[in-house]
Formats: structure tokens, sequence, C-alpha cells
């Protein structure tokens, strides 16, 4: 009897061993491939960090561009409101009839700038063609 119960204890022992041991192989096996979808997954997730990090830098350089253009256009054009504001002093073509009065009695081109509003050109302009001639 005393060979019977330690043979039913060895085979009880036997069979929570090999249960143990099945048990710990599924757990080894989920673990497994529990690891790989994170490897699969991280890989994934770096992948996109590193598509995102390709399109950030392009939309960096994009946005450089983009603001290089704006001061330049704004640096081109600085001058097209104080042109405006002068052309509206202007109003009508009695400014050039007074500028051209003026040249006539001698006013040099800057005077006629400040006083009619004229670009340094139409002053120089309105000088030559209206001024008073010098002698040599």
């Amino acid at each position: 009897m005393f060979f019977m119960n330690l043979l039913g204890i060895n085979a009880i022992l036997g069979l929570a061993g090999l249960l143990l041991a099945l048990c710990t192989a599924l757990m080894a096996f989920l673990v497994s491939r529990s690891n790989r979808r994170l490897r699969l997954r991280c890989e994934a997730v770096e992948s996109s960090l590193a598509a995102m990090r390709r399109e950030l830098e392009l939309l960096s350089s994009i946005s450089l561009k983009t603001g290089r253009r704006v001061k330049r256009f704004e640096q081109e054009y600085a001058g097209v409101t104080d042109r405006v504001a002068l052309l509206e002093l202007r109003g009508s073509t009695q400014s050039f009839d007074q500028a051209i009065d003026s040249a006539r009695r001698g006013t040099d081109p800057g005077r006629l700038t400040q006083q009619f509003g004229l670009s340094r050109g139409e002053a120089d302009l309105v000088t030559r063609l209206h001024g008073r001639k010098k002698t040599a």
C-alpha cells in the first residue's frame, strides 16, 4: 500500500509537473507572439515617425522660402503706399499745371516733388521740359 500511495503521489506529481510544463510552454509562446507584435508595431511607429520628420523638414523648407518671398514682396512694394498717398494728394492734372508754372519760374525738381507730390522722375521731366533754360 505504501508503494501504491507512493506511486499515486508520484503519478500525481508527474502529472502536475507535466501540466506546469505545458502551461509554461504556452505562456512562453504567448509572450513570444506578443513581443513579436510589439516589435512590429514599434517598427511601424518608427517608420511613421521618420516619414513625419521628412514631411516636417519639407514643410519647414517651404515655409522658409515663403517667408523669404513675403519679405521680398514687402520690400519691393513698401513704397507703393507712399506713392499712392502722393497720387491722392496730387488729385487732378491741376497739380501738373501748377508744377509746370513753378518750373517756368525756376523752381528746382526737389521742390516740385515736395510741393506737388511728383515723383523725382516726373519733377525732373517737368523741369527739363518747362524749366528756365540755363545760359552759359
